[in-house]
């Protein structure tokens, strides 16, 4: 029988190594992003005990139409609106959705930028197959992200004496992982675009934090209310999960198939592409 560290079968399985690899590269980030995400949650947790009832609606009611649809404010006297509106639309929605779109977009880019790229395409794999496998890397902070930061806001709301209904909150985290998924998607697509790192992150940054504006701001515009359809955040919305246990699984559905778009016509350009 063979082992596992014989070159032999290492050749014979290259991706599964360099996934790997990826994932190895990852843990450290993805341990202090955890670390940091959730020490801000039991900040925003404890800050809530802290306002009077009433302060938490003359803050509701002080804030303009259009920055309680950007920042997901609804009612923010209960701990499930306080947390859709202090950590899971601006930290959760757009701040991880512009980490997973940043940090896909150097993992094809990055290795061309660097010629480790043609080491991988001397292996014995598709150029598809090398796409979707480096791409399989984000499922870890994806999976450590949602699991610890759920458990650990729960936790913390215990704690303090407030109530939230655990099934809203696993909603809200199980709902994001298709959201999180296209904005990497998205980000693996300019990584097959351009020959930069640099250049493809920052592009993916930008264009989710834009997205993120469409659907917030420019949506609520009525004879522009059809571009909202363009943005992702349109399909993933915390905030009435977190407080009223209200969602669409058609939207998770459409950022599925979303995902899945934008990865085969990632795998498309990048077996298309001249490297």
């Amino acid at each position: 029988m063979l082992k596992t560290g014989n070159p032999l079968v290492r050749r014979c399985s290259p991706m599964l190594e360099t996934t790997r690899h990826e994932i190895t590269r990852r843990v450290r980030g993805t341990t202090a992003l955890t670390v940091g995400i959730c020490l801000y949650v039991a900040f925003i947790v404890w800050y809530f005990t802290l306002l009077e009832p009433s302060a938490y609606e003359e803050l509701t009611q002080s804030l303009p139409p259009a920055m309680q649809s950007a920042f997901g404010v609804q009612s923010l006297s209960s701990i499930g609106g306080w947390l859709g509106g202090q950590v899971y639309t601006f930290l959760w929605l757009l701040g991880l959705g512009i980490y997973f779109a940043y940090t896909s977009a150097g993992m094809i880019a990055g290795d061309v930028e660097t010629g480790r790229m043609d080491l991988l395409l001397s292996f014995p794999v598709s150029r598809a197959q090398l796409v979707a496998e480096k791409f399989a890397a984000l499922l870890l902070p994806l999976l450590v992200l949602n699991l610890v930061v759920g458990v650990v806001t729960y936790s913390f709301v215990v704690v303090v004496g407030e109530t939230i209904d655990p099934l809203y909150l696993v909603t809200a985290h199980l709902l994001s992982v298709p959201y999180f998924l296209v904005c990497g998607g998205i980000g693996l697509l300019l990584s097959v675009s351009v020959d930069r790192a640099a250049v493809a992150e920052r592009l993916a940054a930008g264009l989710v934090f834009a997205l993120w504006l469409i659907e917030s701001v420019v949506g609520t515009a009525t004879n522009f209310a059809w571009i909202r359809f363009l943005s992702p955040t349109h399909y993933y919305d915390p905030t009435p999960i977190l407080v009223e246990g209200t969602y669409n699984l058609l939207d998770g559905g459409i950022l599925l198939v979303g995902f899945v778009a934008l990865l085969g016509a990632s795998q498309l350009l990048f077996r298309r592409r001249d490297v």
